[in-house]
């Protein structure tokens, strides 16, 4: 018998979201954190746009909105012109600053107020891997024991004991870079958003709520791979001092720390029964605050696929189109990482000139931005199909349609997949679909973006990305939709 259906080992914003979503969709679960309670400290800070829909598609959205500081835009390398999210084709063209300690705080609320376990101040030492399931190895303060699960999920970061004891290499590249932060009161504050770059190094400055500032740089002394200690409030100082001409008033220190650039992605997500997700599959610079952001839509996609195939209504293979969708978001995400690296500490001549340059073309080439800050903000990722001749839109992020007085992301469920009948109940056959897992909703969509005004029908994943669509002018859908199930659904 098991102890739970799914074991999560770590209990930050990844393993959080993925045990709400798969509470959601009814399936047991146990979050195993060594931590005892949540580390004050704010670490990861920006909110992006794409997790703030991925909270809005379960309408748990408002309080992080509230409590958030929205900014209007995010940065690339630290260039001089700021991305602009503000274009963005998303209800939430923004990110938000929100310290991590409370991310977690609402995160952890719902996963509890779900019917989550959560056991803390205990650590998964390993696993033994079965036919039928996982024997998941724990230790805490009573001593060791053993639990069995269908599945388990590494969420435990960089140093994953799931990944280690699964045998998956994680290749990549160590640190050279040594950046810094300070979260620190500032008597004389700069304008929001601020930051300075020259041949002294590099500083940004970001408001944090609660009265607070970080201020993040890199100078050229920390090109190097020997560690110095651990940064105090008078080298910030320094720091500040000779990037910007000013120290602002910095006092009373909340977080001071260093980080590298060591860059590593997990072969292989999925190994088994076992799983990787966030920073347990992916290390990084953590360049314009994505990687928090990136590990929670690993867990948007791997939770559903998980829930449809021990609920009964998705064959096993499923899961193996957790790494082959994931997998790539990594590879992208290591590359960029490494890109903004190189713009960010290019202190020499030759280096300032191409951040001017690049930062003109940002300016000049409203598409560029567009690119960038969709990227970044995990609006742009897509799941190409197996079949070439699949519809255009397939595979891509669904947009909050308003299809008669409901927005799309207040229709979509952890448990199922949502077909859309967009001629307003005329298309064929399509009420004959529903089925465990599969809902349908009628109704024709207000203004609909361009590639979905043509639309007859639409088939829409838990994690609001289309797998599969028909236009008003093509062949009977019936057949289509039919095929497209057959590989997600008994």
């Amino acid at each position: 018998m098991l102890n739970h259906q799914v074991v999560v080992a770590g209990g930050g914003p990844v393993g959080l979201w993925l045990a709400a979503e798969l509470r959601r969709a009814g399936i047991t679960v146990l979050v195993v954190e060594k931590r005892t309670a949540r580390d004050p400290r704010s670490r990861a800070l920006t909110v992006h746009p794409r997790t703030i829909e991925t909270f809005a598609s379960r309408g748990v959205h408002e309080p992080f909105v509230s409590e958030g500081m929205p900014l209007p835009g995010g940065h690339f390398g630290a260039l001089e012109t700021r991305l602009d999210f503000r274009r963005l084709p998303s209800p939430f063209p923004y990110t938000l600053s929100l310290p991590q300690e409370r991310t977690e705080a609402l995160l952890e609320q719902q996963a509890l107020g779900l019917g989550a376990d959560i056991l803390r101040g205990h650590q998964v030492t390993g696993f033994t891997a079965h036919v039928d399931h996982v024997a998941v190895h724990l230790t805490g303060p009573d001593g060791p024991r053993t639990l069995r699960a269908a599945h388990l999920v590494g969420c435990d970061g960089t140093r994953s004991t799931v990944r280690t004891s699964a045998g998956i290499p994680c290749a990549g590249t160590p640190s050279t870079v040594l950046g810094w932060l300070g979260d620190v009161v500032l008597d004389e504050p700069p304008a929001p958003g601020s930051s300075w770059f020259g041949a002294s190094g590099l500083l940004m400055a970001v408001p944090v709520p609660g009265g607070i500032h970080r201020l993040v740089g890199i100078t050229p002394r920390d090109l190097t791979t020997t560690w110095p200690g651990d940064l105090t409030l008078d080298e910030l100082r320094e720091n500040a001092v000779a990037v910007a001409g000013s120290d602002f008033g910095m006092r009373d220190p909340v977080w001071l720390s260093r980080f590298g650039n060591a860059t590593r992605l997990a072969d292989r997500y999925r190994e088994g029964r076992v799983f990787l997700a966030g920073d347990a599959a992916h290390q990084h610079f953590p360049a314009g605050g994505v990687g928090m952001n990136v590990g929670i839509q690993d867990a948007a996609n791997l939770a559903w696929k998980l829930a449809a195939t021990l609920n009964g209504w998705a064959p096993d293979t499923l899961l193996d189109t957790y790494h082959d969708e994931r997998h790539p978001v990594g590879v992208d995400l290591t590359g960029t990482s490494r890109a903004q690296v190189a713009l960010m500490t290019a202190f020499g001549p030759e280096g300032r000139a191409l951040r001017r340059l690049f930062a003109r073309l940002i300016t000049a080439l409203p598409d560029l931005n567009d690119r960038l800050a969709a990227q970044l903000g995990s609006l742009a990722v897509s799941y190409p199909p197996a079949d070439a001749a699949a519809h255009p839109l397939t595979g891509t992020r669904a947009p909050d349609l308003t299809i008669g007085d409901t927005g799309l992301f207040a229709l979509l469920r952890a448990d199922s997949y949502l077909l859309l009948d967009l001629t307003g109940g005329d298309a064929p056959g399509l009420g004959r679909f529903a089925r465990p897992g599969l809902r349908v909703h009628r109704g024709a969509p207000h203004l609909p973006p361009a590639g979905w005004a043509d639309l007859r029908a639409a088939l829409v994943r838990p994690d609001g990305h289309v797998a599969w669509a028909a236009d008003r002018h093509g062949t009977d859908p019936v057949a289509g939709l039919r095929t497209a199930l057959a590989t997600t659904h008994r």
